[in-house]
């Protein structure tokens, strides 16, 4: 962060000093909520949790080198007192931001965020110090805590923004306003909570609502919903996708032998070819969607083509590949699901494993609401018109229907399997793979399927890890 005094921030945020000898003391390291993450000068934002009070670690942060604490009662160490940590947290960061000439980048979509994220890192850090988040700080947490690493030497500020209600990104967005906003699509991720697609479309297309009219909107022109919100906003449109009309467009779209998705790379001022790193077919358009970012803020179609052929994944278990010395291969999706990115995957999986037979080992989808069992059954019945060799469905009831779908489609039999739990699962692919085999783990985050994986290559030896 940049070096700002306490009585600079307690004036900020509105807040009391307590216990600080010295107003002038800076706070010039990061900003935390975590004690084990302090560094000296740091703020540790001390949150009350339902199972952990950080106030707690108060003064556990000032002796590892915190300068104080922003807290909502005196905790005897240097501290501002407020009333809201989170609201603190969100000036904060406003006014941080403001001070810096960093370009602000905001994106937010039902999948494929996180991914994105790393792709437009990778490409912006090719023109200047980039600032981005560390996996899915994507609310109204660990937003802040993102854009508030900004320094005076950060051009660019990328920012991931999630939403579970309508409001949740209007919110985010007046935290930190973005001049570029990107919106991904419009999928079922939280339809439980939104309630239906033209919910969700509402949602994120507040991102473009908040642009200023010397922003650019880009837009996902494959999405209907998403292409529709070019009518929400004041500032420049830029479409991206395979359509004929985006501005940024991939054609010639195809998976290499071992399923890495090549196209030529079409921008308004030039093409180049593009072998990406990564795995799946869906990491086309968030490809195309960082382009669309990173031409928008100046590079060129070869220095594009270049950065995004040589990216790699920063974020964990996100099609992570990993091969074992017996050459078993595990593809780690474990982080989240939904329905878009479980059908992605299963796509990647049958396209990696071309020859050799393929596991997918796959969990609850969560927060979908009414529409979970017809959600969970089409991903089973996808399995099985993919021709994936074993589903194992992993848990409770989500998982029956995951299994149901698959025997229904085809009368797999023998082919899926319905398991209570991750452990259940590591003991029937410890008894049954075979070296050469292609493994998928997914499910929402909640079930912590990324143990299955982890247990499976606890004992290798060697390996090495794809995609990075």
């Amino acid at each position: 962060m940049i070096a700002l005094s306490l009585a600079e921030i307690a004036d900020i945020v509105g807040g009391q000093p307590h216990d600080i000898p010295d107003p002038a003391v800076t706070v010039s390291g990061p900003v935390v909520i975590d004690s084990r993450e302090v560094k000296q000068g740091s703020l540790f934002a001390a949150f009350a949790g339902e199972r952990v009070d950080g106030h707690d670690y108060a003064a556990r942060a000032v002796e590892a080198g915190a300068a104080a604490v922003l807290a909502t009662r005196p905790v005897g160490v240097p501290a501002i007192v407020v009333d809201d940590v989170v609201a603190a947290l969100g000036a904060l960061a406003r006014s941080v931001v403001e001070r810096l000439g960093s370009t602000v980048v905001a994106l937010t979509g039902s999948a494929g965020k996180t991914s994105t994220k790393d792709l437009i890192a990778q490409l912006l850090e090719r023109k200047g110090p980039t600032v981005y988040p560390a996996g899915n700080l994507n609310n109204e947490i660990g937003l802040p805590l993102t854009a508030l690493r900004a320094t005076a030497e950060t051009q660019h500020l990328v920012l991931e923004m999630g939403a579970r209600y309508i409001g949740d990104i209007r919110y985010l967005t007046g935290l930190v306003p973005p001049r570029v906003g990107l919106v991904l699509n419009v999928g079922s991720a939280h339809i439980g909570e939104f309630g239906g697609k033209e919910q969700i479309a509402q949602a994120k297309g507040e991102m473009v609502e908040s642009l200023p009219e010397d922003g650019v909107a880009v837009l996902n022109a494959d999405d209907p919903l998403v292409r529709a919100m070019s009518s929400r906003t004041k500032a420049r449109v830029v479409l991206f996708g395979e359509a004929a009309d985006a501005d940024v467009r991939g054609e010639d779209v195809r998976l290499t032998a071992d399923g890495r998705p090549a196209f030529r790379l079409h921008t308004p001022t030039g093409c180049s070819d593009v072998t990406m790193r990564l795995y799946g077919e869906h990491h086309v358009s968030n490809a195309l969607a960082a382009a669309a970012v990173a031409h928008e803020l100046g590079l060129s179609a070869d220095e594009i083509a270049v950065a995004l052929s040589e990216a790699g994944t920063l974020s964990r278990w996100r099609m992570e590949v990993t091969e074992r010395p017996d050459g078993v291969t595990f593809v780690n999706d474990a982080y989240n699901a939904n329905p878009e990115s479980m059908k992605a995957a299963l796509r990647a999986l049958v396209a990696m494993g071309k020859g050799r037979r393929t596991w997918a080992v796959l969990g609850q989808m969560a927060e979908l609401g009414d529409a979970s069992l017809a959600e969970h059954d089409a991903v089973g019945r996808l399995a099985v018109r993919l021709n994936v060799s074993k589903l194992v469905a992993v848990g409770g009831r989500e998982a029956s229907w995951l299994q149901l779908g698959a025997y229904n489609e085809g009368s797999w039999g023998e082919e899926s399997v319905l398991v209570s739990d991750a452990q259940a699962a590591v003991d029937l692919l410890r008894r049954e793979l075979r070296p050469g085999d292609v493994v998928l783990v997914k499910a929402s985050r909640s079930v912590g399927l990324e143990q299955v994986v982890t247990a499976l290559l606890e004992n290798a030896t060697e390996g090495e890890v794809a995609g990075r």
